[in-house]
């Protein structure tokens, strides 16, 4: 035996420690890294419109801070609450694969943050990647507390279109000069509906079309009106000829869907809702409340020398009042060293849809289909277990005794339902009562899997338009592949209703106005390539069928995300029970899971 010299065994420790190196490396690639974050709900005074309000926000910033993750990272995120409300976060669209506890919406999956109290959001991010966003989940607290969560591909892995020379958030919301929870707190005692807000925000910041306007440094001219722009509370985006700029948009308004266009420019759509898409090119986009859309805007290739307002104004279908104003930010070009600055600034406007532009929406929102291919497949549930028909829409509550109500015809309350159910949330948590098999007085398992009396649900509705009250829920076996149509109902008038599932992304397979036809329509659904999201508008006056598997253990809201609505009782949860499998079942609750 010829035994081997120190050089070759150190070759060969170098050789097998390297190895082991590689080996480590790739797999601490695959497991992803752990993001730690401490978000402080604290107040922080902010002045828009001329007024100064006490916002409640997180870190003290309006909108709160990006939380950035690359595809397979833990993220934990500390979150401690210094005010006198409640407070719960919503990672809206990440799936929390058997990590419920982590979703957020109160009542559902915790009871919610009390004051100087705080609690640990502990998910890890599995096979998403792009843009969502983050929100408080009670009340209407979502309208100051919600910021962009990015999250990044693999190391190593790219996007599927062009690498974009910057990437930029563009958050829409809406400002109010009031407080927002007086607002609907006398809507809800009233049965009237409540007072809309007094602004749209882009990141935060109004625009000059709006009465107030300090600081003017230019005039320009919007619609035939001359306007001051105002430096302090205009965002703009400065970008240089010939490149390309990924924005991601997301509408974080509070009670309505919002068209976004930017003057002169076409934007080539990538993703919605954190999953890509076939590209397709647009000069004008709708996002509805909750949704995220990714586009690509390719600058000019020679300075322009102009400026370009990009736009945002409402969509709105329903019979109420509404916020009919517009926000604008400013897309302006960097100046060439040899340019010569003027102070003559040349604003182009974009064109808009008109306010109940349903044609431009069905067509705008049916050109979205998933890259269904091998990397990124559609697995759209070609066979269904369960099938589902709900109507969505508004109704009423009968008046308490002996009291006046501002609803419908001053002698009821406005409400809303999920067939005909109007949601009332529980005093503890139903994922709590789930887990630990105390429902018996928190939640029934009977809610209805269609309307529970069937009419002409776009045509003359009942003369009973009264709702139920009750916190019902839908129980599904692990891997339950179920199909839901949701029927929009023109009781007190057709609405678009954006609807979010949390917990999972959900295909739409068909879409289309009127009644659905059970016989003719599912014959056109789109089981190659539909879109995949979380969140989707049910057309005013039509119907939407969507399929998901039901993979993921838990509790899981499902809401109309416009804020209003889901006050009124549009809302509903599903139960999804364990599977066989290790990785089937829904994790044991944390131990500093807030009590009720």
């Amino acid at each position: 035996m010829v035994a081997s010299s120190p050089c070759r065994f150190s070759s060969m420790a170098s050789a097998t420690l390297f190895s082991v190196l590689v080996v480590f490396i790739l797999l601490e690639n695959a497991a992803g890294e752990t993001r730690h974050y401490k978000f402080n709900i604290e107040y922080h005074n902010v002045t828009r419109l001329c007024h100064t309000r006490t916002l409640l926000t997180v870190n003290r910033k309006f909108p709160g801070p990006r939380l950035v993750a690359r595809e397979g990272d833990r993220v934990v995120v500390k979150v401690v609450n210094h005010i006198a409300n409640n407070v719960t976060l919503h990672w809206h669209g990440i799936r929390q694969l058997t990590t419920g506890w982590s979703d957020g919406p109160s009542y559902i999956t915790q009871c919610p943050i009390q004051t100087n109290q705080s609690y640990i959001y502990n998910f890890t991010i599995t096979g998403q990647r792009g843009t969502l966003w983050w929100h408080a989940h009670i009340s209407w607290l979502r309208v100051s507390i919600y910021g962009p969560i990015m999250i990044l591909p693999k190391r190593n892995e790219s996007y599927p279109f062009v690498k974009p020379h910057k990437e930029v958030i563009i958050m829409l919301g809406e400002w109010f000069n009031s407080d927002p929870e007086a607002i609907i707190s006398q809507a809800l005692q009233t049965g009237g509906g409540p007072n809309v807000s007094d602004a749209y925000t882009i990141n935060g910041l109004p625009g000059p079309l709006y009465n107030c306007s300090s600081k003017v440094s230019v005039k320009f001219e919007f619609n035939a009106v001359v306007f001051g722009m105002s430096v302090a509370d205009t965002y703009k985006l400065k970008v240089k000829p010939g490149k390309t700029y990924l924005l991601r948009l997301i509408n974080a308004a509070l009670n309505d869907e919002l068209f976004f266009s930017i003057a002169n420019h076409t934007v080539t759509v990538v993703e919605g809702d954190a999953i890509y898409t076939k590209p397709f090119e647009t000069d004008k986009l709708l996002i509805s409340p909750g949704q995220t859309t990714n586009v690509l805007l390719k600058t000019k290739p020679e300075y322009p020398n102009a400026s370009f307002l990009m736009a945002a104004s409402p969509y709105f279908t329903g019979q109420g009042t509404f916020d009919n104003s517009t926000t604008v930010g400013i897309l302006e070009y960097e100046h060439p060293s040899n340019h010569k600055s003027s102070k003559t600034l040349t604003l182009m406007q974009p064109t808009l849809p008109s306010i109940n532009a349903t044609g431009f929406v069905a067509n705008y929102t049916g050109r979205f289909r998933s890259l269904a291919n091998v990397k990124f497949p559609a697995n759209v549930p070609k066979t269904v277990d369960k099938k589902f028909f709900f109507t969505v829409g508004l109704g009423t509550s009968p008046c308490p005794k002996n009291t006046t109500c501002q609803g419908p015809n001053n002698s009821s309350k406005f409400a809303a339902s999920v067939n005909n159910v109007s949601f009332s949330f529980p005093t503890v948590a139903i994922l709590q009562a789930h887990y630990f098999g105390q429902s018996n007085g928190v939640y029934t398992t009977n809610f209805p899997t269609q309307p529970l009396i069937p009419f002409n649900y776009t045509g003359t509705g009942p003369n009973n338009t009264n709702v139920i009250n009750g916190t019902r829920v839908v129980v599904l076996p692990f891997n339950t592949s179920v199909e839901l149509v949701l029927q929009d109902t023109g009781i007190l008038g057709a609405e678009s209703h954006p609807l979010h599932l949390h917990g999972y992304n959900f295909f739409i397979v068909g879409q289309g106005f009127g009644n659905f036809d059970p016989n003719k329509d599912p014959a056109k659904f789109n089981l190659v390539d539909p879109m995949e999201r979380n969140t989707a508008g049910v057309p005013s006056g039509g119907w939407i069928a969507i399929r998901f598997l039901a993979d993921n253990p838990g509790v899981w809201f499902m809401h109309c995300h416009l804020d209003v609505h889901t006050s009124w009782g549009l809302r509903m949860a599903w139960i999804v029970l364990d599977g066989a499998g290790p990785n089937q079942k829904l994790q044991p609750p944390p131990s500093d899971l807030p009590k009720c």
